[in-house]
């Protein structure tokens, strides 16, 4: 019995370290706005394809993976099952293109704020992360995460 727990712990943390995070931030909201967009970059360390399946976090109601898909001249926000990260390959989310959308915020985020978000992945399971708050311009200052 104590094998089989050591070997499920090992294959738990493994799979944990296979996917790495790196530099999560939102922008600070405007007064009034009950979303905000999440960034970041995931590196995927494995040779197998890694999907980010969902997340959450307190500071919302609840969390969405977006991607924007333009339709002639317009740039449209879809909301997406999930998002693949390759085998041994990186997913940026950021401005303009696949992010998370947090919706129905609980309070508006302010610069300097950090905001703790669990990342669901389908085969590394949940990873928390703190995202850093920056200005409505853009992101912090540099961070590491």
């Amino acid at each position: 019995m104590r094998f089989l727990a050591f070997a499920l712990l090992l294959v738990a943390s493994s799979a944990w370290s296979q996917v790495e995070i790196e530099k999560p931030w939102m922008r600070a909201t405007p007064p009034g706005a009950n979303v905000a967009a999440g960034y970041m970059t995931v590196r995927n360390k494995s040779a197998t394809l890694e999907r980010l399946v969902g997340a959450s976090s307190p500071a919302a109601a609840r969390v969405e993976t977006h991607v924007n898909i333009k339709d002639g001249d317009i740039l449209r926000m879809r909301e997406t099952k999930a998002l693949d990260i390759s085998p041994k390959g990186k997913l940026e989310l950021k401005p303009g293109g696949a992010h998370l959308m947090l919706i129905d915020l609980r309070q508006p985020l302010k610069e300097g704020d950090t905001v703790q978000v669990t990342l669901k992945f389908e085969k590394a399971g949940d990873i928390k992360a703190d995202f850093h708050v920056g200005g409505l311009a853009g992101p912090p200052a540099e961070h590491h995460h």
